[in-house]
This record gives C-alpha cells, structure tokens and sequence, in this order.
C-alpha cells in the first residue's frame, strides 16, 4: 500500500511536471507565433524600405541627370558670356574709334568753316555775303506774305461767312413767304371752286328768259376777280375770266354779251 501510495504521489508529480512542461510548450509556442508575426512585419517592413530605397535611388540617378545637364548648361552660358563679353569689349573699341574720328572730322570742318568765314569776312565784294544777305531778305519777304496771307484768308473766311448767314436769312424769309403765298393759294382756289359750284348750280336752274339778266347781274362778281391775285400767278380781267372758270361754252359766252351789250 505504501509503494502503491507512492506510486501515486509520484504519477501525480510527474503529471504536474508534464503539465508544466505543456504549458512552457504552449507559451513557447505563443512567443514563437510573435516571433514569426514580428519577423512577417519586420520583411513587409524591410519590403517597403527597399521599395523607398529604389525611389530614392531612381530619384538621386535622375537629379544627378539633371545636375549633369544644368552643369552642361553652366558651362554653355559661360562661354557664351565670355564670348558676348570679348565681342562687347570689341564693339566698345569700334565705337570709341568711330567717335574719335568723329570728334577729329568734326574739328576739321569746324576749322574749315571758321577759316571759310574768315576768308569771307576779308573779302570786300563777296558774292557768297550777298547771297546770304538776298537769302535774309527773301525770307523776310516770305514771312510778311505769309502773314498778309494769313490775314487776307481770315477776313474772307468771315466775309464768306457773313454772306452764308445773309444767304441762309434770305433763305428763311423765302421759304416763309413761299409758305404764306402758297396758303393765299390754295384759299383763292378754293373761293373760286366754290364761286365755281354755286355759278354752275345757279346757271342750271335758270331758263333762257331769264340768262341775260342774269349775266348782267354776275358783272359784279367777274370784276371782283380782277382783284384775287397770288404770287406767281396771272389774274384774267372782267367777263373773260368768269367765263373761262365756269368754261361755258361759246354761244352762251356770245349771249352774254349781247345782252350785257343791250
């Protein structure tokens, strides 16, 4: 009985110790699973740097392209600067030169004009001196034309202009009075239609008996159109012009003036 506690005592111990052992095991096994998780993030890691790397890379190769390039460019400007700067320095020394001849030229002529001058002041009969003198006085001469000219011009501006608005006056007074004489015509006209409708009228209502009479009655009336007159038109006198505006016709133009007559 004792050996068979014992036995147990030490099945039970070696138990604990294989439970210790599995749980070692399991924590062993949890640290290797964050092992393998940290590794699988350390290579994801190390995965995104080296992508970051060949950026890098590819960027540092394409700015040293560049820097190349902009150090060719550098070199190019340079020369071409050195270039223009010899070509200025040698434009500058042309035009310094061309400005020193120049200045000589200058003196030259002004010393020759001074000695023609003074050749010409010597001289007592100089043709020259009395060119120049005729050249002066003609240009006097010009310049008073000019200004008589001048003169001349502005005064028939104003006198043209005086004569347009003496014109253009006429002109309205004209018009007003062609106005007026075209209004006294057009109410002679139309006195005499209506002389002309009552005539006519009347002269249809009378018999014959009664048509001398009435004639001699109309005398009046004839004669006052003598006085109606318009301008621009020609007035017919006594028994003419009434039997012209009533256009009777011959034998009744006859009649009435055998019976005027008696």
């Amino acid at each position: 009985m004792e050996d068979s506690g014992t036995i147990l005592a030490h099945i039970s111990s070696l138990k604990e110790m294989l439970d210790q052992v599995n749980e070692e095991i399991e924590a062993n096994i949890e640290i290797t699973r964050e092992i393998e998780s940290s590794i699988v993030k350390c290579e994801e890691i190390e995965a995104d740097l080296a992508t970051r790397e060949a950026d890098l890379i590819k960027t540092s190769a394409i700015l040293q392209f560049d820097t190349v390039g902009y150090v060719t460019v550098a070199a190019d400007f340079k020369t071409s600067v050195s270039t223009l700067e010899k070509e200025l320095r040698c434009l500058k020394m042309k035009r310094d030169e061309i400005l020193n001849d120049m200045d000589e030229k200058r003196g030259a002529f002004t010393t020759l004009c001074l000695e023609f001058q003074q050749e010409i002041d010597k001289r007592e009969d100089c043709e020259v001196r009395d060119l120049l003198s005729e050249k002066d006085s003609l240009e006097n001469e010009i310049e008073l034309l000019d200004n008589k000219n001048n003169v001349l011009k502005n005064s028939v501006l104003a006198f043209v202009e005086e004569i347009l608005e003496d014109l253009h006056s006429s002109n309205s007074a004209l018009q007003v009075q062609l106005q007026r004489s075209t209004w006294e015509n057009e109410k002679l006209l139309k006195d005499i239609n209506d002389l002309k409708t009552t005539l006519l009228s009347a002269i249809g209502t009378s018999d014959d008996g009664q048509k001398v009479p009435f004639f001699k009655q109309l005398t009046g009336v004839s004669s006052q159109l003598v006085s109606m007159s318009f301008t621009g038109q020609q007035t017919l006198c006594g028994e003419a012009a009434f039997h012209v505006w009533i256009q009777l016709p011959p034998e009744d133009y006859a009649a009435s003036h055998v019976g005027y007559g008696h």
